[in-house]
């Protein structure tokens, strides 16, 4: 069988761009993610200062997510959004535990050319959370991750589980 190369692997970069997107998309899967924090990079005259994009060292603010995802550069456009998720403060510090969702806009110009890009749907999703149940693949490493110290509550903030599954969860931890 012949190997081939996808064309967007060239196009693969540190930061979430349209080809991790389109991979998701291709996967079937949803575009809803939880900002765990946003970092803010300064440049100054250091040359260790700011961020890397692109091959170009910016200031920016970065989010980086609760999923293993890539994080994502927060331009103007999509810090309005998350600031307005979060009673619009401007402060990055209160932008944690944001739920977002994410799409592809092929109308986005970066200097006078139509390049795309990716954006934050202006509407704030509601993340619907996995069932856990005894028979969820997970089940058997959520039990070790709460043998080693995890708490009922840390599982709840990522999985909807009932109290009688909740119940047989701590059982099997003893």
């Amino acid at each position: 069988m012949e190997t081939k190369t996808h064309y967007r692997k060239v196009f693969k970069s540190d930061h979430l761009g349209i080809a991790d997107l389109e991979d998701f998309i291709e996967e079937n899967k949803r575009l809803v993610f939880t900002i765990k924090e946003v970092k803010q990079y300064i440049l100054t005259s250091d040359k260790s200062s700011g961020i890397v994009v692109a091959g170009k060292r910016i200031s920016a603010n970065i989010a980086h997510f609760v999923e293993p995802i890539k994080p994502l550069v927060l331009n103007a456009t999509n810090s309005k959004i998350v600031k307005s998720f979060n009673g619009n403060s401007p402060f990055v510090e209160d932008w944690g535990n944001t739920v977002i969702e994410l799409y592809i806009d092929k109308s986005v110009k970066m200097k006078g050319e139509i390049v795309g890009g990716v954006r934050i749907k202006p509407n704030q999703p509601t993340k619907t959370k996995e069932k856990l149940t005894p028979d969820h693949k997970n089940w058997d490493v959520i039990v070790l991750k709460i043998k080693e110290g995890a708490s009922m509550a840390k599982v709840k903030e990522f999985y909807d589980i009932t109290e009688n599954d909740a119940e047989t969860l701590i059982l099997q931890t003893q």
